[in-house]
């Protein structure tokens, strides 16, 4: 089901604006409210306009310098990660980028934190924004900043993923905030981001690589011929014989992204109902591997 919800554009920014909601949440009723710092390119934008306004006293009326900055360094960011992550998806950051600067101005700002604590608040802000991070890049979609340079790295095959990517950045953003600012402020402001980055991780399914065993008695082409056209994935397989039934059989050996597995899953049970699967998730693959952001 995921994998045809993610086929409909219309239905995956939908989706995609639900995981922006959620992120705004996240911010907004549980970090900002305790005067932490989130990180990425935004963080880096506040740092800027504290230091402006600090020696220079400059005020931009009602509009937050944070927010201008911000849509003028995804310019650059856009503009060199365009060819490798296509057209469409640009447009769709530019489409949860407006949703995400709409969701922030809309969702209120408690005057008092709504948990005392500020642990936990960083707990549950950290789960929910990974969450719906998590939800946007899935959907193929991008709230800009540092996930774009996170894909874009990820899609020419770094070993940084998104969540290790921004956990990289952070930890030198916040190693300038710790200068700066109230180092207790600081502990929990990487609190904060490091459990978004690991939720970011587990839900962002295109960082999740998938190997895949199907052992099927067809001695039909039309699997692997699928595999290849429809997925666009390598796929190996050769002959084996049952243990306990001495009969032939066909393995094939195949690596995914996890999102793609429902598809598998669908295609080899309309081939051979009796077919069976081994799968094995966070595997290690290196050298020519697609890491892919989820087209139109």
């Amino acid at each position: 089901m995921l994998y045809h919800t993610l086929r409909h554009r219309w239905l995956r920014l939908l989706i995609a604006g639900i995981g922006a909601l959620i992120g705004a949440i996240s911010l907004n009723v549980f970090i900002v409210p305790q005067g932490l710092y989130t990180g990425g390119l935004m963080g880096l934008c506040q740092l800027i306009r504290n230091l402006v306004f600090a020696h220079f006293k400059v005020g931009f009326g009602g509009a937050d310098l944070a927010g201008i900055l911000y849509f003028l360094f995804n310019i650059p960011i856009l503009a060199l990660t365009y060819r490798a992550l296509g057209r469409s998806f640009i447009f769709r950051t530019l489409a949860c980028t407006a949703l995400y600067s709409i969701f922030y101005s809309l969702v209120p700002i408690p005057a008092q934190p709504v948990i005392e604590d500020p642990l936990t608040s960083c707990l549950l802000g950290g789960i929910l924004a990974g969450v719906g991070s998590g939800i946007v890049l899935t959907c193929g979609c991008s709230g800009g900043g540092l996930d774009v340079v996170g894909l874009y790295l990820s899609k020419r095959g770094s070993h940084f993923t998104v969540g290790k990517f921004n956990l990289s950045f952070n930890f030198v953003l916040y190693a300038v905030f710790l200068f700066l600012f109230d180092p207790a402020v600081v502990i929990y402001s990487v609190i904060y981001n490091y459990f978004t980055a690991m939720v970011l991780d587990k839900m962002h399914q295109q960082n999740i690589t998938v190997q895949v065993l199907i052992f099927t008695r067809e001695d039909d082409p039309e699997l692997p011929r699928y595999i290849m056209q429809k997925l666009s994935r390598g796929v190996t397989y050769w002959t084996g014989w049952g243990g306990y039934t001495g009969r032939e059989l066909r393995v094939l050996c195949v690596c995914v992204s996890k999102y793609e597995i429902e598809e598998l899953r669908h295609a080899v049970h309309q081939t051979d109902p009796h077919a069976f699967f081994i799968i094995q998730e966070g595997v290690v693959v290196d050298g020519n591997f697609d890491r892919r952001v989820t087209s139109a």
